[in-house]
């Protein structure tokens, strides 16, 4: 039986916190719809302490801020592009147009549609996320979606040169330097100066993924990407310090991320707690992770590997770690989970910023249900249908006609029925 030797806060408190956010991303909305620009320039000052004329950089803007930046650190996001790229492209071949003659005249098929216009939303208040960029526009783009607009907040007041060379890089077609729900709101519900899109994708605070999950059904949306999680499944072959150092470098997402080690080894357990507070005391973003730890943290501790199966797919987490003497088992025995990270030379930051999968993922036990942003959420999986030959309507209406019947829907009958008497007549 597993025991839990730290435990984070209670259900009954997160349940509180969940409903504040939805009250007040409710009103933003609402307020967003009725006044429009005007809203959304009011809620950019008082959250973000940033006003400009006109939210969407210019060209010549998006030219100076990539000029901006050094060689180097071009080079770099050029690089973990291409490896976006490279994956997405390989997801892409996998999906094929299909068209079958399923009976004798009788044909179906269905095709791979882009969406038409994609908002992506990047994280850049506290920190310039230019891997969101990445996984965003990139994807969308390999998709072969038409229009890509991008909102990322002001960085240190001014928009983050690194994040526009980003989305500029990636292939954004309108930037604009807006934050939080006021750039979820105005992407979705359009304003004067800002057409509507289609689809909302990327990750955020807690206030954007209510505002996504809100939104959902005016627009789509690619997941509820809320505050980051992350699992660790470990056993004695691993050690605390290194099980430490990928604990809090994803609790450092931000006071609400939570970071659990499962292990069937009390013995790693106790030394990686050990392990945390030292690394807190010296780690520049100690405050903001100890704080995570502190409330969301959580030790477990189970009898053996068959245990910790069945405990990391209750716990379905968005990225899970496996640091095991046989990663492979987790591989072939996990169904919930955002994405694995399978061995110890391989870690969660690999997959945030440049390895090729994508960091957007399902939080929230959502891994039960979903995976994570990757091309074919960019695209819409749509049938038809041709019917040939008179002799395969007739035969299709035949049985048409019947089920209706059956199911009491005379108008649906006699679109078989009208068929059948003109076609069977020319057979």
């Amino acid at each position: 039986m597993a025991r839990w030797l730290k435990q984070g806060i209670a259900e009954e408190e997160r349940r509180a916190a969940d409903e504040r956010v939805r009250e007040t991303v409710s009103r933003i909305l609402d307020d967003i719809e009725r006044r429009g620009d005007e809203a959304v320039r009011e809620l950019s000052v008082r959250f973000d302490n940033w006003d400009r004329d006109d939210f969407r950089l210019s060209d010549s803007e998006v030219a100076q801020a990539v000029s901006e930046v050094p060689d180097s650190t071009l080079d770099d996001i050029r690089f973990a592009q291409e490896q976006i790229r490279n994956f997405a492209e390989i997801q892409r071949a996998a999906l094929r147009d299909v068209e079958e003659e399923t009976l004798p005249g009788v044909v179906l098929g269905h095709r791979n549609i882009p969406v038409g216009a994609v908002g992506c939303y990047v994280p850049g208040g506290k920190y310039p996320m230019v891997a969101s960029a990445h996984m965003s526009v990139v994807t969308a783009k390999v998709a072969g979606v038409a229009r890509i607009v991008t909102c990322a907040p002001p960085y240190g007041g001014r928009p983050s040169a690194a994040i526009i060379a980003a989305q500029h890089l990636g292939g954004a077609d309108e930037i604009y330097c807006l934050g939080g729900v006021q750039a979820i709101g105005a992407m979705a519900l359009g304003t004067a100066t800002l057409a509507p899109v289609d689809m909302l994708v990327g990750p955020g605070n807690p206030y954007v993924a209510e505002a996504k999950r809100q939104l959902f059904g005016r627009v789509g949306i690619d997941l509820l990407a809320g505050p980051t999680e992350t699992l660790i499944i470990a056993d004695e072959t691993s050690d605390g310090e290194i099980c430490a150092t990928d604990l809090l470098g994803q609790a450092e997402h931000g006071p609400t991320s939570p970071a659990i080690l499962l292990t069937n080894s009390a013995a790693l357990a106790n030394e990686t707690m050990r392990e945390v507070e030292r690394q807190l005391k010296i780690l520049p973003t100690g405050e903001v992770a100890g704080a995570a730890w502190r409330d969301y943290g959580q030790v477990i501790v189970a009898d053996d590997e068959a245990e910790m199966l069945v405990l990391a797919d209750e716990i379905a987490s968005e990225h899970v770690q496996v640091m095991t003497a046989d990663p492979d088992v987790f591989l072939e025995g996990l169904t919930n989970y955002g994405s694995l990270f399978l061995g110890e030379r391989t870690n969660v930051a690999f997959g945030d910023k440049v390895i090729g999968t994508n960091h957007t993922l399902p939080t929230r036990r959502a891994a039960r249900y979903t995976g994570g942003l990757w091309v074919g959420k960019f695209l819409k999986t749509c049938t038809y249908q041709k019917v040939l030959t008179d002799e395969a309507a007739v035969l299709v209406g035949e049985y048409c006609s019947r089920l209706c019947a059956l199911e009491g829907f005379a108008g649906h009958q006699e679109q078989a029925d009208i068929r059948v008497r003109r076609l069977g007549a020319a057979t």
